[in-house]
């Protein structure tokens, strides 16, 4: 979100530095380190319009520290989404029935009731399928470089 803290400081310059773990580890991380060390697979995938945004470069400058707590992310350029139908709201499967969908406004901030979960087979089969298909075609972050 564009007011976020961490967003103004990098904005004014700051950078995590790789090498000092202890300053950009926070409590999400631990979280994923807990549930990858469980074996529990956590990915996210990030649908981009190019070039990025100022926020969306900020969060591809940071998803190093995602990647280091074990989640395996990729980037989908929409030019490369052309023929998937996307779903209008971003969201995390859960599992088979549950879905958390994230309302935002075109500016990226928090809208409406922030986070809704839906218990719905149907709505989260739907997802899978869409994600699944947007997965395969979307670049590692490794790999992944902004135009």
């Amino acid at each position: 979100m564009r007011d976020d803290p961490e967003f103004i400081r990098w904005q004014e310059g700051h950078r995590y530095d790789p090498a000092d773990r202890e300053s950009w580890w926070r409590p999400w991380l631990d979280v994923v380190a807990e549930a990858t060390g469980r074996g529990v697979v956590m990915r996210r995938l990030r649908v981009v319009s190019e070039p990025l945004s100022d926020y969306i470069r900020y969060e591809y400058d940071g998803t190093f520290t995602n990647v280091a707590a074990g989640e395996d992310v990729r980037w989908l350029p929409r030019s490369l989404a052309r023929d998937l139908l996307l779903p209008a709201l971003d969201g995390w499967v859960m599992d088979e029935e549950t879905v958390i969908l994230h309302h935002f406004s075109g500016e990226g901030q928090w809208t409406g009731p922030r986070m809704e979960l839906c218990h719905e087979p149907a709505l989260a089969a739907q997802y899978v399928r869409v994600y699944e298909a947007a997965w395969e075609r979307a670049v590692p972050h490794a790999e992944y470089r902004p135009a």
